[in-house]
Protein backbone atom coordinates (compact mmCIF):
# COMPACT_ATOMS: atom_id res chain seq x y z
CA UNK A 1 0.00 0.00 0.00
CA UNK A 2 1.29 3.45 -0.90
CA UNK A 3 2.01 5.83 1.93
CA UNK A 4 0.82 9.40 1.55
CA UNK A 5 3.34 11.08 3.86
CA UNK A 6 5.92 12.49 1.44
CA UNK A 7 8.10 14.18 4.10
CA UNK A 8 11.70 14.23 2.89
CA UNK A 9 13.77 11.68 4.84
CA UNK A 10 17.40 12.75 5.28
CA UNK A 11 18.50 10.00 7.63
CA UNK A 12 17.44 6.61 8.91
CA UNK A 13 17.31 5.24 12.43
CA UNK A 14 18.46 1.64 12.83
CA UNK A 15 16.19 -0.04 15.36
CA UNK A 16 18.71 -2.79 15.99
CA UNK A 17 17.81 -5.12 18.86
CA UNK A 18 15.35 -2.73 20.51
CA UNK A 19 12.89 -5.58 21.09
CA UNK A 20 15.55 -7.29 23.24
CA UNK A 21 16.30 -4.24 25.37
CA UNK A 22 16.84 -6.16 28.63
CA UNK A 23 19.44 -8.41 26.97
CA UNK A 24 21.41 -5.72 25.12
CA UNK A 25 24.40 -5.68 27.49
CA UNK A 26 24.71 -9.47 27.26
CA UNK A 27 24.42 -9.30 23.46
CA UNK A 28 27.09 -6.57 23.39
CA UNK A 29 29.58 -8.70 25.35
CA UNK A 30 28.92 -11.84 23.29
CA UNK A 31 29.06 -10.05 19.93
CA UNK A 32 32.16 -8.06 20.92
CA UNK A 33 34.03 -11.25 21.84
CA UNK A 34 32.98 -12.96 18.60
CA UNK A 35 33.89 -9.83 16.60
CA UNK A 36 37.38 -9.61 18.12
CA UNK A 37 37.90 -13.34 17.56
CA UNK A 38 36.79 -12.96 13.93
CA UNK A 39 39.16 -10.05 13.28
CA UNK A 40 42.10 -11.69 15.04
CA UNK A 41 41.67 -15.12 13.45
CA UNK A 42 41.18 -13.79 9.91
CA UNK A 43 44.18 -11.45 10.23
CA UNK A 44 46.30 -14.35 11.54
CA UNK A 45 45.23 -16.51 8.58
CA UNK A 46 46.22 -13.78 6.09
CA UNK A 47 49.59 -13.18 7.81
CA UNK A 48 50.44 -16.89 8.11
CA UNK A 49 49.65 -17.52 4.44
CA UNK A 50 51.72 -14.52 3.34
CA UNK A 51 54.84 -15.41 5.38
CA UNK A 52 54.86 -19.22 5.09
CA UNK A 53 56.24 -20.38 1.74
CA UNK A 54 54.60 -23.80 2.12
CA UNK A 55 51.21 -22.10 1.88
CA UNK A 56 51.99 -20.18 -1.31
CA UNK A 57 49.57 -22.29 -3.34
CA UNK A 58 46.35 -21.41 -5.20
CA UNK A 59 44.13 -22.90 -2.46
CA UNK A 60 45.66 -20.75 0.26
CA UNK A 61 45.77 -17.69 -1.99
CA UNK A 62 41.98 -17.95 -2.30
CA UNK A 63 41.69 -18.56 1.45
CA UNK A 64 43.68 -15.39 2.19
CA UNK A 65 41.45 -13.42 -0.20
CA UNK A 66 38.35 -14.83 1.51
CA UNK A 67 39.72 -13.96 4.96
CA UNK A 68 40.51 -10.41 3.80
CA UNK A 69 37.01 -10.02 2.38
CA UNK A 70 35.42 -11.43 5.54
CA UNK A 71 37.45 -9.02 7.70
CA UNK A 72 36.27 -5.95 5.76
CA UNK A 73 32.75 -7.40 5.67
CA UNK A 74 32.55 -7.49 9.47
CA UNK A 75 34.11 -4.01 9.76
CA UNK A 76 31.27 -2.65 7.63
CA UNK A 77 28.49 -4.12 9.78
CA UNK A 78 29.51 -4.99 13.33
CA UNK A 79 31.00 -1.78 14.86
CA UNK A 80 27.80 0.20 14.31
CA UNK A 81 25.76 -2.70 15.67
CA UNK A 82 27.91 -2.82 18.82
CA UNK A 83 27.63 0.94 19.35
CA UNK A 84 23.83 0.73 19.15
CA UNK A 85 23.82 -1.98 21.83
CA UNK A 86 25.48 0.38 24.34
CA UNK A 87 23.03 3.19 23.65
CA UNK A 88 25.01 5.33 21.21
CA UNK A 89 23.27 7.06 18.29
CA UNK A 90 21.53 4.67 15.94
CA UNK A 91 20.89 7.28 13.25
CA UNK A 92 22.61 6.97 9.88
CA UNK A 93 22.52 9.37 6.94
CA UNK A 94 21.14 8.26 3.59
CA UNK A 95 24.65 8.47 2.17
CA UNK A 96 26.04 6.44 5.08
CA UNK A 97 23.30 3.85 4.64
CA UNK A 98 24.01 3.62 0.90
CA UNK A 99 27.75 3.20 1.52
CA UNK A 100 27.16 0.46 4.11
CA UNK A 101 24.73 -1.34 1.81
CA UNK A 102 27.16 -1.01 -1.13
CA UNK A 103 30.05 -2.64 0.73
CA UNK A 104 27.79 -5.28 2.26
CA UNK A 105 26.42 -6.38 -1.14
CA UNK A 106 29.82 -6.22 -2.84
CA UNK A 107 31.60 -8.27 -0.19
CA UNK A 108 28.77 -10.77 0.34
CA UNK A 109 28.66 -11.59 -3.39
CA UNK A 110 32.45 -11.55 -3.59
CA UNK A 111 32.55 -14.19 -0.82
CA UNK A 112 30.03 -16.38 -2.68
CA UNK A 113 32.12 -16.42 -5.85
CA UNK A 114 35.41 -16.80 -3.98
CA UNK A 115 34.01 -20.00 -2.49
CA UNK A 116 33.14 -21.07 -6.04
CA UNK A 117 36.72 -20.37 -7.16
CA UNK A 118 37.96 -22.46 -4.23
CA UNK A 119 35.64 -25.27 -5.32
CA UNK A 120 37.07 -25.10 -8.85
CA UNK A 121 40.57 -25.19 -7.37
CA UNK A 122 39.73 -28.39 -5.45
CA UNK A 123 38.19 -29.90 -8.59
CA UNK A 124 41.37 -29.32 -10.62
CA UNK A 125 43.61 -30.52 -7.75
CA UNK A 126 41.78 -33.86 -7.41
CA UNK A 127 40.42 -34.52 -10.90
CA UNK A 128 43.38 -33.21 -12.90
CA UNK A 129 46.36 -33.23 -10.49
CA UNK A 130 49.11 -33.54 -13.12
CA UNK A 131 48.08 -30.25 -14.75
CA UNK A 132 47.08 -28.50 -11.52
CA UNK A 133 49.92 -25.96 -11.38
CA UNK A 134 49.63 -25.30 -15.12
CA UNK A 135 45.90 -24.63 -15.01
CA UNK A 136 45.81 -22.83 -11.64
CA UNK A 137 48.63 -20.43 -12.43
CA UNK A 138 48.97 -16.97 -10.87
CA UNK A 139 47.21 -15.25 -13.77
CA UNK A 140 44.15 -17.53 -13.58
CA UNK A 141 43.98 -17.16 -9.79
CA UNK A 142 44.12 -13.36 -10.05
CA UNK A 143 41.44 -13.39 -12.78
CA UNK A 144 39.13 -15.53 -10.65
CA UNK A 145 39.51 -13.16 -7.68
CA UNK A 146 39.01 -10.12 -9.89
CA UNK A 147 35.95 -11.74 -11.46
CA UNK A 148 34.40 -12.42 -8.03
CA UNK A 149 35.00 -8.82 -6.94
CA UNK A 150 33.74 -7.39 -10.25
CA UNK A 151 30.46 -9.30 -10.04
CA UNK A 152 29.96 -8.00 -6.51
CA UNK A 153 30.68 -4.40 -7.56
CA UNK A 154 28.39 -4.63 -10.59
CA UNK A 155 25.43 -6.02 -8.63
CA UNK A 156 25.98 -3.54 -5.77
CA UNK A 157 25.91 -0.55 -8.16
CA UNK A 158 22.66 -1.78 -9.73
CA UNK A 159 21.02 -2.44 -6.36
CA UNK A 160 22.10 0.83 -4.73
CA UNK A 161 20.96 2.83 -7.77
CA UNK A 162 17.58 1.13 -7.65
CA UNK A 163 17.00 1.50 -3.89
CA UNK A 164 18.14 5.07 -3.31
CA UNK A 165 16.51 6.72 -6.30
CA UNK A 166 13.14 6.21 -4.58
CA UNK A 167 11.52 8.58 -2.04
CA UNK A 168 11.22 7.33 1.54
CA UNK A 169 8.22 7.95 3.81
CA UNK A 170 9.61 6.48 7.03
CA UNK A 171 12.99 6.54 8.77
CA UNK A 172 12.80 3.55 11.16
CA UNK A 173 14.83 0.66 9.68
CA UNK A 174 13.77 -2.58 11.37
CA UNK A 175 17.29 -3.98 11.37
CA UNK A 176 20.77 -3.37 12.82
CA UNK A 177 22.30 -2.47 9.43
CA UNK A 178 21.15 -1.20 6.04
CA UNK A 179 20.04 -4.36 4.29
CA UNK A 180 17.98 -4.11 1.09
CA UNK A 181 14.62 -5.46 2.27
CA UNK A 182 14.27 -3.43 5.51
CA UNK A 183 15.22 -0.22 3.69
CA UNK A 184 12.88 -0.88 0.77
CA UNK A 185 9.97 -1.26 3.21
CA UNK A 186 10.35 2.47 3.94
CA UNK A 187 9.80 3.48 0.32
CA UNK A 188 6.78 5.62 -0.60
CA UNK A 189 6.56 3.97 -4.03
CA UNK A 190 5.26 0.53 -4.93
CA UNK A 191 8.21 -1.89 -4.60
CA UNK A 192 6.64 -4.95 -6.23
CA UNK A 193 8.78 -4.81 -9.37
CA UNK A 194 11.92 -4.10 -7.35
CA UNK A 195 11.16 -7.02 -5.00
CA UNK A 196 10.85 -9.36 -7.98
CA UNK A 197 14.09 -8.08 -9.54
CA UNK A 198 15.86 -8.30 -6.16
CA UNK A 199 14.72 -11.90 -5.74
CA UNK A 200 15.96 -12.79 -9.24
CA UNK A 201 19.35 -11.15 -8.60
CA UNK A 202 19.64 -12.85 -5.19
CA UNK A 203 18.76 -16.19 -6.76
CA UNK A 204 21.39 -15.80 -9.49
CA UNK A 205 24.24 -14.71 -7.19
CA UNK A 206 23.47 -17.49 -4.69
CA UNK A 207 22.16 -20.38 -6.79
CA UNK A 208 24.67 -20.07 -9.67
CA UNK A 209 27.85 -20.24 -7.54
CA UNK A 210 26.22 -22.83 -5.26
CA UNK A 211 25.34 -24.91 -8.32
CA UNK A 212 28.88 -24.66 -9.68
CA UNK A 213 30.30 -25.80 -6.34
CA UNK A 214 27.77 -28.65 -6.26
CA UNK A 215 28.82 -29.79 -9.76
CA UNK A 216 32.50 -29.57 -8.75
CA UNK A 217 31.90 -31.82 -5.77
CA UNK A 218 29.94 -34.36 -7.79
CA UNK A 219 32.95 -34.66 -10.11
CA UNK A 220 35.33 -34.69 -7.13
CA UNK A 221 33.36 -37.44 -5.39
CA UNK A 222 33.26 -39.57 -8.54
CA UNK A 223 37.05 -39.24 -8.83
CA UNK A 224 37.66 -40.00 -5.15
CA UNK A 225 35.55 -43.17 -5.36
CA UNK A 226 37.80 -44.42 -8.16
CA UNK A 227 40.89 -44.23 -5.94
CA UNK A 228 41.93 -47.78 -5.08
CA UNK A 229 43.24 -47.37 -1.54
CA UNK A 230 41.13 -46.29 1.43
CA UNK A 231 44.02 -44.12 2.64
CA UNK A 232 44.15 -42.35 -0.72
CA UNK A 233 40.40 -41.70 -0.65
CA UNK A 234 40.63 -40.37 2.91
CA UNK A 235 43.51 -38.03 2.04
CA UNK A 236 41.74 -36.73 -1.07
CA UNK A 237 38.52 -36.02 0.81
CA UNK A 238 40.42 -34.38 3.68
CA UNK A 239 41.67 -31.68 1.28
CA UNK A 240 38.02 -30.75 0.57
CA UNK A 241 36.46 -31.15 4.01
CA UNK A 242 37.22 -27.65 5.30
CA UNK A 243 35.98 -25.94 2.15
CA UNK A 244 32.85 -28.09 2.01
CA UNK A 245 31.99 -27.23 5.63
CA UNK A 246 32.30 -23.48 4.99
CA UNK A 247 30.31 -23.78 1.74
CA UNK A 248 27.38 -25.58 3.37
CA UNK A 249 27.07 -23.01 6.19
CA UNK A 250 27.67 -19.97 3.97
CA UNK A 251 25.24 -20.84 1.18
CA UNK A 252 22.77 -22.28 3.66
CA UNK A 253 22.55 -19.00 5.60
CA UNK A 254 22.42 -16.92 2.41
CA UNK A 255 19.62 -19.07 0.98
CA UNK A 256 17.54 -18.84 4.15
CA UNK A 257 18.04 -15.07 4.34
CA UNK A 258 17.41 -14.09 0.72
CA UNK A 259 15.55 -16.86 -1.08
CA UNK A 260 12.56 -17.09 1.25
CA UNK A 261 9.29 -15.11 0.93
CA UNK A 262 9.82 -11.69 2.50
CA UNK A 263 6.93 -11.99 4.97
CA UNK A 264 7.70 -15.53 6.10
CA UNK A 265 9.71 -14.71 9.24
CA UNK A 266 9.26 -12.23 12.08
CA UNK A 267 11.66 -9.34 12.59
CA UNK A 268 13.48 -11.14 15.43
CA UNK A 269 13.85 -14.29 13.31
CA UNK A 270 15.24 -12.22 10.42
CA UNK A 271 17.76 -10.59 12.75
CA UNK A 272 18.81 -13.96 14.15
CA UNK A 273 19.48 -15.20 10.60
CA UNK A 274 21.41 -12.00 9.86
CA UNK A 275 23.56 -12.43 12.98
CA UNK A 276 24.47 -15.89 11.71
CA UNK A 277 25.91 -14.65 8.41
CA UNK A 278 27.36 -11.33 9.65
CA UNK A 279 29.05 -12.61 12.84
CA UNK A 280 29.24 -16.42 13.00
CA UNK A 281 30.02 -17.25 9.36
CA UNK A 282 33.08 -14.93 9.11
CA UNK A 283 34.45 -16.62 12.25
CA UNK A 284 33.72 -20.09 10.89
CA UNK A 285 36.15 -19.75 7.99
CA UNK A 286 39.42 -19.39 10.00
CA UNK A 287 38.22 -21.74 12.76
CA UNK A 288 37.42 -24.56 10.32
CA UNK A 289 40.60 -24.10 8.31
CA UNK A 290 42.69 -24.02 11.49
CA UNK A 291 41.08 -26.94 13.30
CA UNK A 292 40.69 -29.23 10.30
CA UNK A 293 43.74 -28.33 8.22
CA UNK A 294 47.12 -29.77 9.21
CA UNK A 295 49.07 -27.56 6.78
CA UNK A 296 47.73 -24.39 8.42
CA UNK A 297 48.36 -25.87 11.88
CA UNK A 298 51.96 -26.69 10.92
CA UNK A 299 52.42 -23.16 9.55
CA UNK A 300 51.17 -21.70 12.85
CA UNK A 301 53.71 -23.83 14.75
CA UNK A 302 56.51 -22.70 12.43
CA UNK A 303 55.48 -19.06 12.87
CA UNK A 304 55.87 -19.28 16.66
CA UNK A 305 59.13 -21.21 16.39
CA UNK A 306 57.85 -24.62 17.41
CA UNK A 307 58.23 -27.92 15.63
CA UNK A 308 55.06 -29.00 13.76
CA UNK A 309 53.22 -31.97 15.21
CA UNK A 310 53.88 -35.29 13.52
Amino acid sequence: MKRENLTVVNEFVLQGFSSLHEHQLTLFVVFLILYLLTLASNVIIVIIISIDRYLHTPMYFFLSMLSTSETVYTLVIVPRMLSSLVGLSQSISLAGCAIQMFFFITLAINNCFLLTAMGYDRYIAICNPLRYLVIMNKKICAQLVWGACSIGLFVAIIQISSVFRRPFCDREVAHYFCDIRPVMKLSCADTTVHDIVNFIISSVVIVVPMGLVFISYILILSTILKIASAEGRKKAFATCASHLTVVIVHYGCASIAYLKPKSENTRDENQLISVTYTIFTPLLNPVVYTLRNKEVQDALYRAIGKKPLA
